[in-house]
């Protein structure tokens, strides 16, 4: 699986690129903004031309990086990203598209399938998109068929709609432990299936029960369990008709999360700085290192210091 690193901050970019683990870059309007606004906080001026040249450059040749449009109509979109792609894709080649699947709003005269048509244009002209915002399997088809090299669901998100409407507290880098959920409903489900059914209610009126409906989708969200869950089930559309596109498993809260959507077979994860830091630590491993430190005899150290 491929990382991607999930900022606009150019320092964790520098240093996340040093690592050697680092095959991309992905932005958007918010980073964007946090980057910036650490920067005004420092009292440094910020010239956003410049600063996104220094991303490209930094990412380097053959390491796509996202930038993204900030209109919501298919004409406006086409024309930042045509702009965004002449002006900046000369520096490295390595610049990618970023266009949401669904701009659409209420109360808006627009439709639904501004990003679809916007990402139709580009593909035409073989300019590479990211599809971003991606909630379902069913956008993340339309994305591909519409000619979207990458697609991006976002697994955290997910997590936390299906969290908020069950009521779960919960900050942004917990863990959602969405196997104890499944746990907990097929537990109700069997349950209210066997009072039920010693009530001498049939199957036909079993299927239309809706509490029974209700405890089936308990911790669902249209079929989908978690955010893992659907970058599976994007993973095996794509397989299963020879999609080229790429899925980018996005808002990633916590390591666990990342070992998850590597598992289902996303192609690529874009990870926050601070998550791609967490999936280093293991106390055992800093255990370990103070034992080897610790037991270093002075003959062994010799042989270095002599070198």
């Amino acid at each position: 699986m491929k990382i991607f690193v999930d900022t606009a901050k150019l320092d964790e970019i520098k240093e996340a690129c040093s690592w050697g683990i680092v095959d991309g870059v992905t932005t958007n309007p918010s980073l964007i903004k946090r980057a910036v606004d650490a920067l005004k906080e420092k009292g440094e001026k910020v010239d956003m031309l410049t600063y996104i040249e220094q991303i490209l450059k930094t990412a380097g040749k053959g390491h796509p990086v996202s930038l993204e449009v900030i209109s919501l109509t298919s004409d406006e979109m086409f024309k930042e990203a045509i702009f965004l792609y002449e002006r900046f894709n000369k520096v490295a080649g390595n610049v990618v598209i970023k266009i949401p699947i669904n701009t659409f709003v209420q109360g808006c005269s627009y439709t639904n399938f501004e990003g679809l048509k916007t990402i139709k244009k580009l593909s035409e002209r073989d300019i590479p998109v990211n599809c971003t915002l991606i909630m379902t399997p069913e956008q993340a088809l339309l994305a591909a068929k519409a000619g979207a090299r990458y697609a991006s669901p976002f697994a955290g998100r997910v997590d936390d709609y299906i969290r908020k409407n069950l009521g779960i507290s919960f900050k942004k880098g917990d863990y959602f432990d969405f196997e104890l959920i499944e746990e907990l409903r097929y537990q109700a489900l069997e349950e209210s299936i066997e009072d039920y059914i010693d009530q001498g209610e049939r199957v036909d009126e079993l299927y239309q029960n809706e509490e029974i409906i209700r405890g089936a989708n308990f911790g669902k969200d249209n079929g989908i369990s978690s955010g893992v869950d659907l970058v599976a089930q994007i993973v095996q559309i794509y397989s299963n008709y020879g999609f080229g596109t790429e899925v980018i498993a996005s808002s990633m809260r916590n390591a666990r999360q990342v070992r998850e959507v590597a598992q289902a077979g996303a192609h690529i994860a874009t990870i926050p700085f601070s998550v791609i830091k967490e999936m280093m630590q293991h106390p055992k491993t800093e255990e370990g290192i103070k034992l080897f430190t610790r037991d270093v005899v002075p003959e062994y150290r010799k042989i270095f210091e002599e070198k």
